[in-house]
């Protein structure tokens, strides 16, 4: 089984059937002695440890009887203390109305009145919202047939039925908060709202516990993760959907749950002139889009700064382009709904299953290593495309720390095949691409490896890594990078450098405390100060830290040879910058 999906078992695996809270250093080491190196079964004993380990390993014990209750105005809440964290947590707390019936594809609502429910305890992860599986198709189905006369886009038959393990609701817009201590903090405190990944189609709250990002805070942050709508829930687009309903509903979301945050952080001990936003991956991407939302010009302004974790930019099309009108069709004709005087009304009715199948052949029917249901340019809240947003400094915030994996495009590349040439891989990812451009790509990744190393720079760069400079270069003000280069260096390996919750997803590389406090500390400092440099706790290890321009200079986070902390500024590739300035020339091929 190829590694990238024994990794998605495992995780999806674990992620249905635990939450955070729990003993996840115990479980980690329960579980790497049922896996014997080098077994050939590894998938299957890792899958059946964690089965074992999510019923036996018990959330570590906590108090609520000083927990303060906070009113929201239409809800009660009472969340619950950790004493070994000393963190309070509310978790599963609603901001929105349950996006379903009539308010599908609508922007978010407030929330209807629930104090017939007396205290709420929050002390459970929520729902996720619907979810999907990345593409697995070896083409694109949405790549121009240049070799027929009609040269319409080409169908291919999507596959596989949705999953149904997975604890998933339309209702899903909660949002989670903790704070240092049992009492609400008196000085208000600076706060890092946290948006999570999984390619606009799949992923939760429930894996990010920020409790290690309060410790190293100096008990000095509240931190607070949301949740959005996902995949044709969250961004189908098309006419009928600009008409009578809501273009990126998913990103409405994020916007409705940062101006629920600018109205009740202070009710948590945290100030709301001083949040920072951070999202990896898909939500890397999904801070892009708030930074450029409404051409720099929100209001009022929800963030101060922002921080991008390998911010995911695929093609963002126009909303009644075509392949977006294509996708409405798809999804109307699978519903039976082809023939309603209302299509979008007739898709409000329609019982979430049939829709969340056909939200997962969808996406299982796009290339490789790539997600379908995406944001779209609507005109209102995402004026223009990305990159020309960027080029003309149009930003929300005041600040932007970047940070990129060393090899972003390796997960998402299949392995298992014979590697496309470097032009034909860039036309799966912008099936707009023409023969020229392909053409000019080879040009530039053929001398770098082979195909399939060229496969995974073009992937990684092109929509992970490029999409991070072209935004420092958006920012007037300084702007901090930083690289993680720590071997493999994939896309998911920082992560549960941050959030030690999330190494189901994929385990600690390099367990060195120093390295680990320096890394996550960086967000913190940010965070809290605008300024990595600033040490929230003792004993942190990473050198002065420049601003990025005018040298060019970004923080490698690395190891040495014989596994000591290597951490240490240098110079941006130039290579690199050369090819990021490439694809920032044809986004208006790209779509980007």
């Amino acid at each position: 089984m190829h590694f990238r999906w024994i990794t998605l078992v495992v995780w999806k695996t674990y992620e249905h059937l635990c939450f955070f809270g729990r003993r996840y250093k115990e479980a980690k080491s329960q579980l790497e002695n049922l896996q014997p190196a080098n077994n050939p079964q590894m998938p299957s004993i890792a899958v059946l440890g964690l089965l074992a380990l999510c019923s036996t390993v018990s959330a570590q014990p906590v108090q609520d009887s000083h927990v303060p209750v906070i009113d929201l105005g239409y809800a009660k809440y009472q969340g619950a203390f950790n004493g070994s964290t000393n963190v309070t947590s509310f978790l599963g707390m609603r901001f929105a109305a349950a996006p379903i019936g009539e308010l599908r594809w609508r922007a978010p609502q407030p929330p209807r009145n629930e104090y017939n429910k007396g205290i709420q305890k929050a002390i459970s992860q929520p729902p996720q919202c619907a979810q999907a599986m990345q593409g697995a198709a070896s083409r694109n189905p949405f790549r121009l047939n240049t070799t027929s006369s009609g040269g319409g886009v080409v169908k291919r038959q999507a596959g596989g039925p949705a999953p149904t393990d997975t604890p998933i609701s339309e209702d899903c817009l909660f949002i989670n908060v903790q704070y240092p201590g049992t009492t609400i903090p008196k000085e208000k405190l600076p706060v890092l709202v946290y948006i999570h990944g999984g390619g606009y189609i799949l992923g939760g709250a429930n894996l990010y516990d920020g409790s290690y990002l309060v410790e190293q805070s100096n008990q000095g942050a509240v931190i607070v993760v949301m949740q959005y709508r996902l995949g044709l829930f969250g961004f189908l687009a098309g006419d009928e959907v600009k008409k009578d309903g809501a273009l990126n509903a998913g990103l409405l979301d994020q916007d409705y749950a940062l101006r629920w945050v600018r109205n009740h952080i202070s009710q948590f001990g945290g100030d709301p002139e001083r949040v920072t936003l951070w999202g990896k991956s898909a939500g890397g991407g999904s801070v892009l889009q708030q930074v450029i939302a409404h051409d720099g010009n929100t209001k009022p302004q929800l963030f101060r700064a922002a921080i991008t974790s390998s911010p995911y930019l695929p093609a963002q099309y126009k909303y009644n382009a075509q392949i977006p009108k294509e996708l409405y069709k798809q999804v109307v004709d699978a519903v039976n709904c082809g023939n309603a005087r209302d299509t979008l009304a007739c898709l409000r009715r329609a019982d979430t299953k049939p829709l969340q199948d056909i939200n997962t052949k969808i996406n299982e029917a796009g290339f490789f290593g790539t997600f379908t249901f995406v944001p779209v340019v609507d005109g209102k809240f995402i004026v223009q495309q990305p990159i020309e947003a960027m080029k003309q400094g149009k930003v929300n915030g005041e600040r932007l720390y970047a940070v990129s994996n060393l090899n972003e495009g390796d997960m998402y590349v299949d392995n298992t095949t014979t590697p496309l040439s470097a032009g034909e891989f860039a036309a799966q990812l912008f099936p707009f691409l023409d023969d020229n451009t392909m053409a000019e790509i080879d040009h530039i990744y053929n001398p770098l490896g082979d195909p399939l190393q060229q496969n995974s720079l073009i992937l990684g760069e092109a929509t992970f890594i490029c999409p991070n400079y072209h935004l420092m270069g958006a920012f007037k003000t300084p702007s901090y990078k930083a690289e993680f280069a720590v071997v493999p260096a994939g896309h998911l390996n920082d992560i549960p450098f941050c959030f030690p919750s999330a190494e189901i997803l994929t385990p600690v590389n390099f367990n060195d405390t120093s390295f680990i406090d320096a890394f996550a500390q960086s967000f913190v400092s940010f965070a809290c100060h605008l300024d990595p440099n600033v040490n929230m706790t003792e004993s942190i290890i990473t050198p002065q830290w420049d601003a990025y321009l005018p040298g060019n200079v970004e923080m490698v986070f690395n190891k040495t040879l014989d596994s000591k902390p290597d951490i240490h500024p240098g110079a941006s590739d130039s290579g690199l910058l050369e090819r990021c300035n490439f694809w920032k020339s044809i986004n208006s091929i790209t779509n980007q």
